[in-house]
């Protein structure tokens, strides 16, 4: 209406003017890609990029992968690139660190993080460790994925969440990504990187689509390893969260802002290396602090996070305790109600914002 007004009032001269400023302005148009397909291409560029990068694990050729991750590689790439194990999380795992002591670059796949359980030693002893003890003459270039924490109606032995058991282990590089974005450049700096990465999904966000910029869709996009992302702005308190609970914080984060309550989200994105300056600027900004995630309370993420701010300079600007949020301190119950009361949920984050900000 505004454009219409113009003409009328000034002609043909006052439209151009507002043509040009509206194309001038005009950024790339974003694309609306999914989890699942922002793995899928950030594995299939880094296959295309380096013939030292293959895929292995449970069903990832033929069948495309468990959950579709690796859909279309194996057509692809042929049975030399992709492929399929025998159920045998150990072997395929050992045989995956001896072929990156060699020098090739493979990513491991567990069907679930649950069952890499019967692979630990090789993740820890083997690949963790082997660049310490060889005084940094071997390194070991290997990528561990798969998804991670609860999901739904599968009860106690397939609902855990990783972060705290592999971000405990130093050798180790362990990521969490969220949305898309996170997915596409998390994996392609995973399988870039020198150094043994546990990179933990979640299955319950691979079919939700984000909006990915023409930069973010450029083969040579990645995102650093060790470094945070402020999500959302705020002044009040300070939301610490990564993988699905990111979306939780800036859920409650829009109902809070209708009672005047502005938080600030921040998406870890990496456990470990944590990125604590991020953080501890956040905090010193809000002075409040509730951190956010699905594993359990005793010694979790977000207990390591509460520690870092105690032992720094942020404890200072602090006007409350701070609080976690996490899931319940009990093996995952397969009844729905009982699973839904299990893990946290929009109106636990927002009872604790209110708990710290004593409202």
């Amino acid at each position: 209406m505004a454009s219409l007004r113009s003409f009328l009032r000034s002609g043909k001269n006052a439209v151009s003017v507002v043509l040009r400023r509206e194309f001038s302005e005009t950024s790339p148009a974003a694309v609306q890609v999914n989890v699942r397909d922002a793995l899928n291409q950030a594995m299939d560029e880094e296959l295309e990029r380096d013939e030292r990068v293959f895929l292995l694990g449970e069903e990832v050729a033929q069948y495309d992968g468990a959950y579709k991750v690796s859909r279309g590689l194996w057509k692809k790439y042929g049975d030399k690139r992709i492929i399929d194990t025998p159920i045998t999380e150990m072997g395929f795992a050992g045989i995956a660190v001896g072929a990156a002591f060699a020098g090739l670059r493979p990513i491991c796949e567990f069907m679930t993080w649950n069952f890499s359980m019967q692979a630990i030693d090789q993740v820890i002893n083997s690949a963790a460790k082997t660049y310490y003890m060889s005084a940094g003459f071997q390194t070991v270039p290997i990528v561990f994925r798969g998804p991670n924490g609860s999901s739904a109606g599968v009860a106690a032995q397939h609902s855990q969440c990783f972060a705290a058991w592999y971000g405990h282990c130093p050798g180790l590089k362990v990521v969490s990504p969220w949305n898309s974005e996170d997915a596409r450049g998390l994996l392609k700096a995973a399988i870039r990187d020198d150094n043994p990465v546990v990179f933990l999904e979640n299955e319950m966000m691979y079919g939700v689509p984000f909006e990915l910029s023409e930069e973010m869709m450029h083969k040579d996009f990645v995102i650093p390893i060790g470094k945070a992302k402020v999500e959302r702005q705020g002044t009040h308190i300070t939301l610490v969260s990564h993988s699905r609970c990111v979306g939780f914080c800036l859920d409650a984060a829009a109902v809070l802002a209708k009672e005047g309550v502005e938080c600030e989200v921040v998406n870890l994105r990496t456990i470990r290396p944590l990125d604590v300056d991020t953080i501890e600027a956040s905090v010193m900004k809000t002075g409040n602090l509730v951190t956010v995630e699905g594993g359990w309370p005793q010694y979790g993420v977000g207990a390591e996070i509460c520690a870092r701010i105690m032992e720094g300079p942020a404890f200072n600007y602090l006007d409350a305790p701070a609080v976690r949020v996490t899931g319940v301190d009990i093996p995952m119950p397969y009844a729905k109600i009982l699973e839904d009361h299990s893990v946290p949920q929009i109106k636990d984050i927002i009872f604790s914002v209110k708990k710290v900000l004593n409202m």
